[in-house]
């Protein structure tokens, strides 16, 4: 019988007894059986942090792209399937490609402990390794100093994004803490890219960066963005750029266009790469308006939108984003994982919403029961908290009250990619 990556991943995932375990003494094991993929690789740029990892490696890639260049991209988690983590000079990994690193990737390990994202972050660095590319862009998946990415000597540049509190268990419970592991990215003499922080994490930085001799392009000292005329200005040292507007919505994709920016300009890229990064960037899930599909089609005339951000500061951009939008009454879907902080998460939302539904989110057993993601709504301040027992029957009672209504399906990944799989495959991001 044929053999399918889905088939592999799944046996991947007996590997190890533990979804997360911090370390990467399984990592270079493994690294070392495929031949050290990571020793092999196009120039890399590393990019961490708790916000706007995504957006932000999306606009760095839209502008090498558009400099004429062929980019890895690995990223995580995925949405609708696994293939959108690993993207090869620009097309998504295929799946005759990505069933043999797999195949060859397990063969290798035996039957030694790893875990999934440890397995198939080494996978990907050895598809990258095979194929020919100008750049590699890696996500970091979870914190930095011990994450499987974090296996490359020297790479280009680094990248960190806004730091904040997320994965408290695994990262420490202070800002402090979780800098201190995002920053574990930055290496001796490499220029980094900082993106807007709390004074508390921007000082543990800061120190990680002196102690290595590692030249940084900090927000609000090295580099500056704004908004002015709706048109994104940019200035640092070698001039200022006048350029359209992100194409990916919400007040805080300016900074993360900042960033990208930044990182072009430290890469030596010229005006025109900065403008195809901002005008050229697409990233599924991140406030995107859905435009077709079986659930846009049973929703019309509703706006139908999708956003997975799930923690505090997601919530407070996202709030922010909403208040920006044209008067519409807003009403949300939500569904979370029990990992999250669902209060801190909703009450920046509750003033911008007239209704939120709650949902569990299907075949996902960290799910919050949709009850109690009811009862937290209330505690966040939402006036009108309705449950539904399917995404289906939510936006089927929230049509029915308002048939004009802009819907939002929000509050974890894991629901994003359930929408994206119902709705319709050209959702996602090719």
């Amino acid at each position: 019988m044929t053999q399918t990556s889905d088939a592999i991943l799944a046996r991947m995932m007996a590997l190890h007894p533990k979804i997360i375990d911090l370390t990467l003494d399984r990592v270079w094991r493994l690294l070392a059986l495929m031949d050290n993929p990571q020793d092999r690789l196009p120039p890399v740029i590393h990019i961490a942090g708790t916000n706007g990892k995504g957006s932000t490696q999306a606009m760095i890639r839209a502008g090498l792209e558009g400099s004429g260049a062929a980019v890895h991209a690995y990223t995580s988690p995925h949405l609708a399937r696994f293939h959108e983590r690993i993207r090869l000079a620009g097309k998504l990994i295929s799946e005759p490609a990505l069933t043999d690193v797999l195949d060859r990737c397990y063969n290798a390990n035996g039957p030694e402990p790893i875990t999934y994202f440890e397995i198939t972050t080494v996978a990907s660095l050895v598809a990258f390794a095979e194929t020919q590319a100008d750049y590699t862009l890696l996500e970091v998946g979870l914190g930095g100093r011990l994450d499987a990415t974090n296996v490359i000597d020297t790479p280009a540049l680094t990248v960190i994004t806004p730091v904040d509190l997320d994965h408290q268990s695994f990262l420490g419970d202070t800002l402090a803490a979780i800098a201190g592991e995002k920053a574990g990215i930055i290496k001796r003499g490499v220029p980094c890219v900082i993106g807007p922080q709390h004074d508390e994490s921007l000082d543990v930085i800061e120190r990680t960066a002196a102690r290595l001799g590692a030249p940084l392009f900090v927000h609000g000292q090295d580099w500056h963005v704004s908004t002015e005329a709706e048109r994104l200005v940019y200035q640092d040292d070698n001039g200022l750029l006048d350029l359209p507007l992100p194409a990916l919505p919400g007040p805080h994709q300016i900074m993360n266009a900042g960033a990208a920016i930044a990182a072009l300009r430290v890469l030596g890229k010229d005006e025109a790469a900065c403008e195809a990064a901002v005008t050229r960037a697409s990233w599924p899930a991140r406030m995107q308006r859905l435009t077709s599909g079986a659930l846009v089609d049973s929703a019309h005339p509703a706006e139908l939108w999708l956003d997975g951000g799930h923690n505090p500061a997601a919530g407070r951009a996202l709030a922010s984003t909403l208040a920006g939008l044209p008067a519409r009454p807003t009403h949300l879907i939500c569904g979370m994982l029990n990992t999250k902080d669902i209060t801190g998460y909703l009450s920046p939302l509750a003033g911008q919403a007239a209704s939120l539904t709650a949902i569990s989110i299907p075949d996902e057993p960290a799910t919050i029961p949709a009850e109690e993601t009811a009862n937290f709504a209330r505690q966040a301040g939402f006036e009108r908290v309705d449950q539904a027992a399917s995404l289906q029957d939510a936006l089927t009672a929230i049509c029915a009250l308002d048939p004009a209504a802009r819907i939002l399906i929000c509050g974890s990944l894991y629901l994003a990619g359930h929408v994206l799989r119902v709705n319709h495959p050209g959702d996602t991001a090719e």
